[in-house]
């Protein structure tokens, strides 16, 4: 018996010799002049352009994490630029492999969480959802996604901002009071101050605006890939990658010398 494949057949745009289709719209007729980046982002996923609120809260999202220093992610792309400069999206590409549980890529951790809470308990009341969900992982040992920061305390101040545009757009619904709940009840358990972050104002914005929260991260991707590209226009003008390959050489080297010498004197 002849085995049935599945056609292949995609949505997200085709070609012609004098047209490209994306998403239903003509691409120099309908959207070349006349969309801008975050919502053309907003349209590849969806399927659809967004209304103005969602449009002013999606482009608050992606300008969110664009930038915030010399981040790990940040200086592996510097670093890997160093190395093969003639490979801008490979240093690109080093530094958004650093996007994870530690660094910006809890949007999705904290999308889910709020997503298979609310799906499983839609009767429960926020609160005392928040105080299971905080038991779950204390219990579990493993940290809470989307709260606390190392330097913004007591409040990330990206994160109220993100909850202010949302508000006004008429987002301010049942994920974002649970991921406040959640900081509270955290904090109160945990007794420290562990904020809502901005990774965990994203996840809860992502599910205001219905987005799967298995691309949750991806929002947290588009932003900071904006931002690498940047610090490699900056490292064109101004390079600092080199400084920081000679002081870590340097650096060791002394360290080791040092030990050398110490077992030389005993």
């Amino acid at each position: 018996m002849a085995q049935i494949r599945k056609p292949i057949r995609s949505q997200m745009g085709w070609s012609t010799r004098d047209r490209i289709e994306v998403q239903g719209f003509d691409l120099c007729q309908d959207l070349i002049g006349h969309i801008n980046l975050g919502d053309m982002a907003f349209l590849e996923m969806t399927g659809r352009r967004p209304t103005q609120a969602e449009s002013t809260v999606f482009n608050a999202v992606l300008v969110t994490l664009v930038e915030h220093g010399l981040t790990p992610m940040a200086l592996a792309t510097r670093l890997t630029y160093l190395g093969a400069p003639e490979s801008l999206q490979g240093a690109v590409a080093s530094g958004l492999l650093g996007m994870g549980t530690t660094f910006a890529g809890t949007t999705e951790g904290s999308a889910r969480m709020i997503t298979e809470a609310l799906s499983a308990n839609p009767a429960t009341a926020t609160a005392a959802l928040a105080e299971q969900i905080v038991a779950d992982y204390r219990a579990s040992g493993h940290p809470i996604p989307g709260i606390g920061h190392n330097m913004h305390k007591p409040i990330d101040p990206r994160a109220e901002r993100l909850f202010e545009v949302a508000a006004s757009q008429g987002f301010s619904s049942r994920p974002i009071a649970l991921m406040r709940a959640i900081a509270a009840r955290a904090a109160h358990v945990y007794g420290r101050e562990l904020p809502v972050n901005a990774t965990g104002a994203i996840g809860a914005l992502s599910c205001e605006l219905g987005l799967d929260w298995r691309i949750a991260r991806g929002l947290s991707v588009m932003g900071r890939a904006v931002g690498l590209v940047g610090h490699l226009m900056e490292e064109l003008r101004n390079p600092i990658a080199p400084e920081i390959w000679l002081r870590a050489e340097e650096e060791s080297h002394a360290h080791y010398q040092h030990q050398e010498n110490g077992h030389a004197d005993s």
